[in-house]
């Protein structure tokens, strides 16, 4: 899936049933259902979903939380803007 097909799949009600549980967080994030993205991201235990699961953490404000998962990921704790690391996560995640 292409960047520019995620980003057309949010018109629909339910995200695509390919994508992994990583990119689904994204999706229900971006349709703003906080539960449905920590759901997704909790379902796998790869370094992606940890990724989401660390941003969906921070975003709601538990850093502590976060940094945990970020530490799973294998990734630095990101201090920018939110939009700008789901953006990255979504470049990433889609190349």
């Amino acid at each position: 899936m292409t960047l520019k097909e995620f980003r057309a799949s949010l018109r629909d009600k339910v995200p695509p049933s390919a994508l992994g549980n990583a990119l689904a967080a994204l999706w229900w994030d971006a349709h703003g259902d906080w539960e449905r993205a920590h759901e997704a991201a909790q379902s796998s235990d790869d370094r992606e979903a940890a990724w989401a699961h660390a941003y969906l953490h921070r975003k709601e404000g538990d850093d502590w939380n976060a940094g945990y998962w970020y530490r799973q990921a294998g990734k630095p704790v990101f201090t920018g803007v939110l939009q700008d690391e789901a953006e990255a996560m979504l470049q990433a995640l889609l190349s």
